[in-house]
């Protein structure tokens, strides 16, 4: 990294840009929005693009050096090389459950170092629940003007309660993937919610035997890292980034591994 700010300079001057964009999101949430839909035939609207147009020229002029790779100018062929070093945002994740109107939607901010995501702040601004952690110092989560700290759970003796998609996922391959756990219950979250309430110790496992894509689950997993879990690939090997395409194999995020 060619920038001198240590990693909690980087989350001081992050959390008020993240927060100009939930709030550039916010501003179109009762809006009556138009829906496009990409090639992968997911949707995009309006307010995905209006916090992309703040994050990427802001983190551009806060480091030159430093690459930018954003979701929608991806999907038309905006990807830059990127090298140790490099941002993964994703600037309105949960597009179905903005436009379903149900909260659960975030913005994304990640840095990706050697393959790891060492710092993320992740903004659902409909909740005003904002996750933020780095390497080495911890996470924490601000709503409802306090912060705290976040710490992953040991399992609790009643069993795992894992989080899944409330809006993508294959239950038969989620219940097989299950089957030889000890599960207490399953809830649902949208967006990259799910990695902080695991990291919140509010859940302890998010399996995701599905596509994602780096950005979606970047921020998060640097939370949830900060936190004391751990994103693993089926095989047991640490989720890493930064990989051609961009795209994830399937994962599963766990609060405490033994």
């Amino acid at each position: 990294m060619s920038t001198q700010l240590s990693l909690g300079e980087w989350l001081h001057t992050l959390i008020p840009l993240v927060r100009q964009a939930g709030e550039a999101v916010m501003n179109l949430y009762d809006s009556d929005l138009k829906v496009r839909e990409k090639a992968d035939r997911s949707p995009v609207t309006a307010a995905d693009m209006a916090a992309e147009a703040i994050l990427v020229p802001a983190l551009e002029r806060i480091d030159q050096a430093i690459p930018v790779v954003s979701e929608e100018q991806a999907e038309t062929g905006i990807l830059p090389e990127v090298g140790e070093c490099f941002w993964l945002v994703d600037p309105l994740d949960g597009t179905k459950e903005f436009i379903s109107r149900n909260g659960e939607f975030t913005i994304n901010v990640a840095l990706i170092k050697a393959g790891e995501p060492i710092l993320g702040v992740v903004y659902a601004p409909a909740l005003d629940r904002l996750f933020a952690g780095a390497k080495g110092l911890g996470a924490f989560v601000e709503e409802q003007d306090t912060r705290r700290s976040l710490h992953t759970r040991q399992q609790p003796n009643e069993g795992l309660t894992v989080v899944s998609s409330r809006s993508h996922g294959d239950d038969d391959a989620l219940s097989g993937f299950l089957r030889d756990l000890p599960v207490a219950q399953r809830v649902s979250a949208g967006s990259s919610l799910k990695l902080c309430l695991v990291a919140a110790g509010e859940a302890d496992l998010y399996p995701r035997l599905g596509r994602t894509m780096e950005w979606d689950i970047a921020a998060g997993d640097a939370v949830l890292r900060a936190a004391g879990g751990a994103t693993l690939t089926l095989d047991g090997a640490r989720l890493l980034y930064g990989k051609t395409g961009f795209d994830n194999p399937h994962f599963a995020a766990w609060g405490q591994c033994n």
